[in-house]
Formats: C-alpha cells, structure tokens, sequence
C-alpha cells in the first residue's frame, strides 16, 4: 500500500458515487469487503455520501423532520467512518506487528488510518473545487477563486502522499510506531450519553 494506490482509490468511490449521484445509491465495492483496498473504498464511499448528506442538510427548503432525520443519518455516517478508520489501522497493525521499533523510535500521534482519512476527505475537496470551475452558469471571478483553492488543495495531496508513503516507511524501518487508541465516541451510546440514559 502506497499514497497513489490510495488515492487511486479514493478517486475511483468518488466516480462511482457520481455515477447516480444520489446518497441512497447501494455501496457496490467491488474490492474484497475485509481486505485493505475494500476498507479504503468503502470508506470514502461513506466520506461521499455524508459529503452530500452535510449539502442537503444545509437547504433551507428542508422540513423539520428531514433535518432531524438526517442529522441522524450523519450521526451515524460518522460513527460508521470511525469504525471503519479503526479497522484499517487494525488491518495495517497486523501487517506491522512482527517490526520492533528501534530504541531511537520516534512515536507518532496520527495513525496511518487517520491520515488516510484526511487524504479521502482531500479527494472529495479535490473533486468539487474542479467542479466549480469548470461551472457554465458562474462568473469568471467565482471560476478564479476556486480554482486558487484547487492549486492549494493540490499542494496539499502531494504533501500528504509524502507524508504518508514516509509514515510507512519508517514504521517499516523501525524508525517510527504508533498506538492505536480507539475512539471513545459517547454520544451515539446510549450507556453514556445522558440524555439518552435519562430517558431510559
């Protein structure tokens, strides 16, 4: 696994999804379910859908309930994108379980699955900033404007290709480690979230 395999990847869910370009279409992952490029599909398959999820929510033409409804639906959009980061980092923890870091082994405070996930949200920016402007119906100004913010967001995914094609080699070299430290989400458990314990 490398950075342009994953972008590659990412860039590939997102033409997918905009196939129908619709956040009800069935996730149709066509890479193994439990191996490394299944779990990176379909978590930018989940990141494409709240995208457009956090679009819809945002339209003033929506009815109370809609909101509520999918205010839920992201709610739980993102407790399923921080399980699925947490079952990458499981699966590149045991690929990386027989390396003995060196005793000048440096920590690292991100995960390689956390980076990941900044690199398939950095593909979703990438995706919209080009198309704004490529827009018939915008002025020159507004096409100038984003496409400044697509030259830095291109910058930006080289930056984090490096960054995380480094991060694995020097977790191979025993020059770097990380621990993986699962997310402790309460608001989505109903043990833990008071409202949701109050009522009960």
């Amino acid at each position: 696994m490398n950075a342009t395999i994953a972008n590659d990847i990412f860039r590939q869910s997102i033409r997918d999804y905009h196939q129908t370009d619709h956040v009800d279409a069935p996730l149709l992952n066509p890479y193994p379910a439990s191996e490394l490029t299944g779990l990176l599909y379909r978590k930018n398959w989940i990141d494409t859908v709240q995208w457009h999820l956090e679009d819809i929510i945002r339209s003033s033409a929506i009815s109370p309930d809609e909101l509520v409804a999918i205010k839920r639906r992201i709610d739980q959009s993102n407790q399923d994108r921080t399980d699925t980061v947490e079952l990458i980092d499981s699966y590149l923890y045991d690929q990386f379980r027989t390396i003995t870091p060196l005793p000048t082994a440096r920590m690292n405070s991100e995960t390689p699955a956390w980076l990941l996930d900044r690199m398939s949200i950095l593909q979703l920016k990438l995706y919209h900033f080009r198309e704004q402007t490529e827009r018939p119906d915008v002025s020159a100004e507004h096409q100038q404007k984003a496409l400044a913010k697509l030259t830095v967001l291109i910058e930006q995914e080289a930056d984090l290709a490096r960054c995380f094609d480094e991060l694995l080699d020097d977790i191979q070299a025993g020059n770097r480690f990380v621990k993986v430290y699962r997310q402790m989400k309460m608001y989505n458990d109903p043990t833990l979230n008071p409202v949701l314990y109050g009522q009960a």
